[in-house]
This record gives structure tokens, C-alpha cells and sequence, in this order.
């Protein structure tokens, strides 16, 4: 970089983290060019909700030519990192081509962790992305439609057994909408079965639900989760997962949904950087949100490892915003010259949905449940939402879905793959 030139950020990940950062820089004298493998931004916390065709894909996404289309310091390139140069500061892509830069940030995010069991994916798809999401609400309308052609019963109840493995806030929020959707939405849609007697089992390997909240919630949750339909198992880990099933302790359960809910790992990015990470494969980055020995590359959200008063900073929404601004604040801090200040989360509390007037919300000192944390979760997920029409659209469509119990998006696309 030259006296005159100007500064190249290169953000790899429109994510939470990537995308703030690259806004907190709409005003700085940088060129920032802003690379993901998709061309949209995705609010997953409701992912779950494209999965249980209660939103359609681009409700809760937006193209990021379109959300930067007025900051005219940034650029967005369509493309995957797969190398890093850090020694001639250079991005690699799947192309071939390089991108140099003199700021770098890494914010690519997570992926599904199967704890050494990689052969369950298959068998046990994930939650992450769009993808992810279309080809789960297939495989959830799908088993229903086989259930109503099958004529063995054995057959038709595996069918009609799904499975949710991990007790967070997307196994929960699965577990109750699925419930919902078996009970009210497929009500006197088919001839040949009722889609209530449908079960839907949560598996939690660890004493409880939604174990990040204080537990008089995780409790409250538990009972609102039974109270829907949903049978709760804790304290049992999964211990193989086929075509035909899982087996929970010595007792094997057939079963032709199940859906992994139950562990991440950090985006593959992190093993190309010089640096130490954590057993989820998140880089231990300094407090400023910088890699060790290169100042000049930043990491945040998912991939980022950080603690504060001895304790990891959750991979949440929230907190990937408030890196991503950090990490603006540290690089205009180096264009200054200026000592760049430690990262500091704010918690502003969990929250998590149950099914229709349940949830449970912590604020601190401030702990509910039931409609009126229904209501909060709700309110808080469409003021977060990118862009008018998203939030106009979402709020029509759980309106419409609060009245009639109706899912508008249960299409069915695709050839049939299911076993």
C-alpha cells in the first residue's frame, strides 16, 4: 500500500459478522470488496422456519448487490476462498484468481459437527443454509406423502417418526413446529392417515433443553414442548444413525426422518491460517479480534474463539454483529495509527420459540415465558430482518399462519431421493 493509494478490505462472508463490518466501513476511505459463495444474506435464526415451509426463501434473504447497492466504497465478488497467501497478503479462489488485499477479515461461519460420526450426514441433514433448509422441508413433506401410500404399517409409522437430535435453540424451535404442523396444518389433507399421530422426539444427550438458558426455562420449555405433543428424551446420546433409523442407548428406533441439530464447527478457512484453534476448529484470535502475529487479518463470528470473564462468546446472532463492528473500529483505528481496544460483547440475553404462544425470553434478571415471550421473540425477529419487504412479508405470513394454522410455502420441488 502506497501513501497515496487506497486501503483494499477484503471481507470474506456476508454474514452477520461480514456484512455490519462492511457497513460500519460505508464512510471510511477504504475500498472493501466483500466476497461469499452465495449471493445473499441469510437470517438464520429463521432458517428452521423456510424448513417447516412456514417462510419462503427469500423472506428472511436478501442479495447483497442489493443491500450495498448504495455504498459506493464496497463491492461484491461471488466466489470461494479455498487458499490464503497471508505472506504476499492474497486470497485464493476456486478460479484461480487472487484478490490482494491489505486488510483482511475472515467471517465464513460454521457447519455441521457429527462428532467423528461423518457417515450419519446423509441420513441426518443439517441446518445452516438455504439449501439446507428447501432440502429439509422436501424431506419432511415427503415422508408424510409416503406414509399415505404405504400399506405395511410398520413401514407407515417409520414414516411417521422424526427424529430432532440436539436440545438448542433450532432443535426446540423444530421440534414444536414440526408438532404443530402433524396436528393443524396437515389436518383433513389426507385419506389413508392421520398426520397427528405423528411422532416427534427430541434427543438431547445432556441433562436438558435449551442448556444455555437459566434452567427454571429450559424446564418451562420442556413442558411446553410436551404439552404440544413432542416427547423429550435427555440425558441419552444418539449412538448411530442409518436409512432405517437411530438407535438411542441399546434400543434401536426406526425412524426415516431425522434431522441433526446437535453440534457445529467452524468453516474450513480457519485451518488455512497460521494460528492456534479450539476443538471446534475456531481460531483463538487476540482480544482486538486480530490472528496472532498477522495484525492485519481479523476473524469474527462463528469462526472467531473468544472469551470474556472466562467464558466462550456464544456463536449468536448478536455477537457476529457486534464483532463485525469491532473489527471496522480496530481497522479504522490502523489507519490511524491508533492502539486498537479490546473486543467487548454485550449480552442482551436468549431467546427462543416454542410453537404458537410459547417461547421463552432471559434478559439478564429478567426471565418469561408463554405469549408474551411469543410476542417479544417475535417482535424482535422482524425488527432485525433486512429491508421493508422482508419484514412486511414475514409479518403477513405468521399473521395468516396464527389465524388458520396455514404454511403457505409446502411445495414440493425436486426428484425424489429419500431411501
Amino acid at each position: 500500500m502506497t501513501a497515496t493509494s487506497v486501503p483494499h478490505v477484503v471481507i470474506v462472508g456476508g454474514g452477520f459478522a461480514g456484512l455490519w463490518a462492511t457497513r460500519a466501513l460505508a464512510r471510511d476511505r477504504v475500498r472493501i470488496t466483500l466476497i461469499d459463495r452465495h449471493n445473499h444474506h441469510l437470517f438464520q435464526p429463521l432458517l428452521y422456519q423456510v424448513a417447516t415451509a412456514g417462510l419462503s426463501a427469500p423472506d428472511i434473504a436478501a442479495p447483497l448487490r442489493h443491500i450495498l447497492r448504495d455504498q459506493r466504497n464496497a463491492e461484491v465478488r461471488l466466489g470461494e476462498v479455498v487458499q490464503l497467501d497471508a505472506s504476499a497478503r492474497r486470497v485464493i479462489l476456486a478460479d484461480g484468481d487472487s484478490v490482494a488485499y491489505d486488510y483482511l477479515l475472515l467471517a465464513s461461519g460454521a457447519t455441521h459437527a457429527y462428532f467423528g460420526h461423518d457417515d450419519w450426514a446423509p441420513h441426518a441433514p443439517g441446518l445452516k443454509t438455504l439449501d439446507d433448509a428447501l432440502a429439509l422441508r422436501r424431506r419432511l413433506l415427503l415422508a408424510f406423502e409416503h406414509a399415505e401410500s404405504c400399506d405395511d404399517p410398520a413401514e407407515r409409522a417409520a414414516w411417521l417418526n422424526f427424529a430432532i437430535v440436539g436440545g438448542g435453540p433450532t432443535g426446540v424451535e423444530l421440534a414444536g413446529t414440526l408438532t404443530e404442523i402433524a396436528r393443524h396444518t396437515l389436518k383433513h389433507e389426507f385419506r389413508n392417515i392421520d398426520p397427528a399421530e405423528a411422532k416427534v422426539r427430541l434427543l438431547e444427550a445432556g441433562p436438558r433443553v435449551l442448556a444455555s438458558f437459566p434452567e427454571s426455562l429450559s424446564i418451562k420449555a420442556q413442558r411446553q414442548l410436551e404439552k404440544l405433543g413432542v416427547e423429550v428424551v435427555t440425558g441419552t446420546p444418539v449412538s448411530a444413525i442409518d436409512a432405517r433409523g437411530y438407535r438411542l442407548g441399546d434400543r434401536f428406533v426406526p425412524a426415516r426422518t431425522v434431522v441433526w441439530a446437535a453440534g457445529v464447527a467452524a468453516s474450513p478457512l480457519g485451518a488455512l491460517l497460521d494460528a492456534p484453534r479450539d476443538r471446534a476448529g475456531r481460531v483463538q484470535v487476540a482480544p482486538d479480534l486480530s490472528v496472532p502475529n498477522h495484525p492485519e487479518i481479523f476473524v469474527a463470528g462463528d469462526l472467531a474463539s473468544v472469551q470474556q470473564g472466562g467464558r466462550p462468546v456464544p456463536g449468536v446472532a448478536p455477537a457476529a454483529k457486534q464483532m463485525g463492528a469491532h473489527v471496522a473500529s480496530a481497522i479504522r483505528a490502523r489507519l490511524r495509527n491508533a492502539p486498537t481496544p479490546a473486543f467487548r460483547y454485550r449480552d442482551y440475553g436468549n431467546l427462543a420459540t416454542i410453537g404458537r404462544n410459547k417461547a421463552v425470553v432471559e434478559l439478564h434478571d429478567l426471565q418469561f415465558s408463554g405469549l408474551f415471550a411469543w410476542l417479544f421473540w417475535l417482535v424482535v425477529h422482524i425488527f432485525f430482518l433486512i429491508g421493508f419487504r422482508n419484514r412486511l412479508i414475514v409479518l403477513i405470513n405468521w399473521s395468516w399462519a396464527y389465524v388458520g394454522y396455514q404454511r403457505h410455502a409446502r411445495i414440493i420441488l425436486g426428484k425424489d431421493q429419500l431411501p
